[in-house]
């Protein structure tokens, strides 16, 4: 049975969209079955595989209306060998018509049950807040990898998703755990930056990935090509430290 994997924080520009599908593309190349499934109205993790997210006819907003199989809408994406639940702005009608339904908050995981045994990680890119697609995510997930932006506001932001966590576990999903607190966009240059990752170590011990995501011009750039990193440079810095996390995620899942 597949490990699901919510990839969430409700603060913005943290990199949560990158490392959704850089982690993705990493996995896939150490011969893991990838489902990387886009659960943002803004579609960038589709867009960022390739997709023209403007040209898809179906995608998870209708797998989670029950309008489509999930094995009917899933993309293999042309650079990297993982497939893609694709997304585009209808995801957002998806969340007003949710919140009428009975068992809003199991949409997704019902939708995944019948294929999480084909893949042996799915990654859902959720949404920049805690709204009902993202409680879907972490009602289906096993697991919760946070990125975090080394900067101020960060462990402000942590702790109102950390509460959201815990009452997803309290109520619906009691299995639901932590797999990693992720550092991105980190500059060793910057006192703020260091300080910030040392608390996050000192609350969180092992619960921080070693592995830390630098900012990086050719990471930042390969969205804009459809590409993941690791296909568009793949000696770049962004790309070597996602093949670490991979590497990893795959340590920590075999202890």
């Amino acid at each position: 049975m597949g490990q699901v994997v919510a990839v969430t924080n409700q603060k913005g520009g943290v990199g949560k969209t990158t490392t959704a599908v850089n982690l993705a593309a990493a996995l896939a190349d150490r011969d893991c079955r990838v489902l990387l499934v886009d659960l943002d109205p803004q579609g960038n993790s589709t867009t960022g595989c390739g997709v023209d997210k403007q040209d898809l006819s179906v995608t998870v907003c209708d797998v989670l209306l029950g309008e489509a199989r999930t094995q009917d809408v899933i993309l293999k994406v042309a650079a990297g060998d993982f497939s893609l639940l694709p997304a585009n702005a209808d995801l957002t009608a998806a969340e007003v018509r949710l919140l009428q339904e009975i068992g809003r908050e199991l949409k997704l995981r019902a939708a995944l049950e019948p294929i999480r045994g084909v893949y042996d990680f799915v990654l859902i890119d959720c949404p920049p807040t805690i709204n009902m697609l993202t409680l879907n995510a972490l009602t289906a997930a096993d697991g919760v990898l946070i990125p975090i932006q080394c900067e101020y506001y960060a462990l402000e932001g942590l702790s109102a998703l950390l509460e959201t966590i815990k009452q997803v576990r309290n109520t619906v999903n009691h299995d639901l755990r932590i797999e990693g607190l992720l550092r991105t966009m980190y500059d060793s240059r910057n006192k703020l930056a260091e300080e910030v990752s040392e608390q996050l170590i000192k609350h969180f011990r092992e619960r921080v990935y070693n592995t830390v995501i630098p900012r990086n011009v050719r990471l930042a750039e390969a969205p804009s090509f459809g590409l993941p990193a690791m296909y568009h440079d793949r000696t770049s810095a962004g790309a070597r430290a996602y093949v670490s996390l991979a590497k990893e995620v795959l340590a920590r899942q075999a202890a």
